[in-house]
């Protein structure tokens, strides 16, 4: 299995301490490689409690240096998040923005009409959605919409969609929601935009993850899992990633905070995929204008 930086000597107390702050410091000095574009944009899909404003919570809380929470989040049957939101961790309390966006939305739900709509995620990959957008299932966003971009620039699109899943509840995933995220990969993979899966609450799932989050990628149960959601949601191995946010703590984990940093490291590795495949694009079709393609 992949996704391996920290499996070797985590009996060694200074080595997992060296290696949350060298990801912490590759994230912190990442540059888009379109110089038009100042952060990565990074779209949050999933199911209503799956944990899509938590990623964003426990990433920040990484960055603070404690546990705190900015984005709501919490137990509901229908989604907490109202508003399409574009949060921007920051490095320590008065420290400047990171470079990457997270973008949170509404939660998906399985029935018709309700949840987040496929035309407002059309919206929001094109990057025509104003933060703040107060979503409305009944009726998508449209371009007389207040705060409608009509021309976005790169900077405004989304470069990768990260879907989180409920490490819980991959094996009773209702079919109407795979038949949702299925159209939605569609629509996401006709704009070259990379996709992977972010399955959070892995320490839920298994118990002897649950034990210690070092197990991770010893047990046979979350490698099971991996593959299932691998095959639910259409997207290869390589990219599922295993998580667990801050939920019930009151301090930092250094195993927990390594999980999340490397997350962050795969998707913004993505979004140098997307530019680089954008780049390709452009140049066999005789352009060099990155800024608003």
């Amino acid at each position: 299995m992949q996704h391996i930086y920290w499996y070797q000597p985590l009996s060694n107390l200074m080595f997992l301490y060296r290696k949350r702050n060298e990801l912490m410091e590759s994230i912190k000095t990442y540059k888009p490689t379109v110089s038009s574009v100042p952060q990565a944009r990074v779209l949050l899909l999933g199911q209503v409690g799956a944990g899509k404003s938590s990623f964003f919570n426990s990433i920040n809380s990484v960055f603070r240096g404690h546990v705190t929470s900015q984005a709501i989040s919490g137990s509901s049957s229908t989604s907490l998040t109202t508003q399409f939101r574009n949060y921007s961790p920051k490095d320590g309390r008065e420290g400047k923005p990171l470079p990457i966006v997270l973008c949170d939305t509404m939660g998906l739900e399985d029935s018709k009409g309700a949840g987040l709509d496929v035309d407002d995620i059309s919206s929001i990959l094109k990057g025509h959605m104003p933060d703040r957008y107060q979503f409305n299932p009944a009726a998508p966003l449209h371009a007389e919409s207040h705060g409608y971009n009509k021309s976005p620039d790169l900077k405004d699109k989304i470069h990768c969609v990260a879907y989180v899943i409920d490490a819980c509840k991959v094996s009773i995933m209702p079919a109407k929601l795979e038949e949702k995220l299925e159209t939605i990969r569609r629509k996401v993979n006709l704009l070259g935009i990379p996709q992977l899966v972010l399955l959070t609450k892995v320490d839920e799932a298994c118990p002897l993850v649950k034990d210690d989050l070092r197990n991770i990628y010893k047990s046979g149960y979350i490698k099971d899992l991996m593959q299932e959601v691998s095959t639910r949601v259409g997207v290869p191995l390589s990219c599922v990633v295993p998580v667990k946010n801050y939920s019930g703590e009151l301090e930092l984990d250094l195993s927990c905070d390594i999980l999340l940093l490397s997350a962050v490291i795969q998707m913004l590795r993505f979004v140098d995929n997307y530019f680089d495949e954008l780049s390709d694009r452009l140049s066999s079709v005789g352009s060099n204008d990155l800024k608003s393609a």
